[in-house]
């Protein structure tokens, strides 16, 4: 899952639908994007989500890019769009104790993995925004940024956004002293002030070094789950 099919190149300025444009000239349709968010938050679930949009215009949803560049109302507006307009979708949300258990690189495939499952079409090609997911019984291309080059990956990854966000949303008001509802989980000063106050809750990551600091506890630094950046922002 690496490479486009023999022959098919894509113009750098080809847009946002390019590459569903040019795998559909060569027969590979329909083409699902996959995404997720909350990879480098610690705490909350991680939430993937995969998408299909249909050829032509019904496809072209309106104010559609990567979700991280969008505001949370222009979020909204691209949410319902997406799916209004998806011929499938699907999202997968996994708990902080999976997360754990599993480790976050395994979850984040496993996640994306389910999500394309889940999807009603099944794709004859499947874009994968950063790394590859294996596993998949059909071909694909892993890419990077592909969020803000490809359209079913922009899609996949509005979905996740918007999920996982009303999600932290719910969280904050069982658990308002962590102010989840202005950083949706994601280390920051603020996050690391009050898990220093206030130790971690249920909804926190063990494998992140701030939260196993705050517990009172560090392991071995050969964790890579536990060192995660700390001054990761991410969707």
């Amino acid at each position: 899952m690496s490479a486009l099919p023999r022959g098919l190149t894509i113009r750098k300025d080809a847009g946002l639908y390019g590459y569903e444009r040019a795998l559909r000239r060569v027969g590979l349709d329909p083409v699902a994007g996959v995404d997720e968010a909350g990879r480098g938050a610690c705490a909350g679930p991680l939430v993937a989500a995969a998408a299909v949009l249909p050829e032509g215009r019904r496809g072209q949803v309106p104010g559609l890019a990567d979700s991280k560049l969008l505001t949370p109302r222009a979020r909204e507006r691209a949410y319902a769009e997406v799916l209004r307009r998806a011929l499938s979708w699907s999202v997968v949300v996994v708990g902080p104790d999976e997360c754990d258990r599993l480790g976050m690189h395994i979850a984040n495939v496993e996640a994306l993995r389910r999500s394309l499952a889940r999807l009603d079409v099944r794709p004859s090609y499947v874009l994968t925004d950063g790394f590859p997911v294996d596993g998949l019984d059909v071909p694909g291309l892993a890419m990077w940024k592909g969020d803000r080059v490809a359209a079913c990956i922009s899609a996949a990854s509005v979905i996740a956004k918007v999920t996982r966000d009303r999600i932290m949303t719910r969280l904050h008001e069982d658990y308002p002293v962590y102010d989840f509802l202005t950083h949706k989980g994601y280390v920051t000063p603020t996050h690391n002030t009050a898990l220093a106050l206030h130790g971690p809750c249920e909804v926190h990551r063990r494998r992140f070094v701030n939260v196993r600091r705050a517990e009172g506890y560090v392991g071995p630094d050969n964790d890579d789950d536990a060192m995660t950046s700390q001054l990761e922002v991410g969707r």
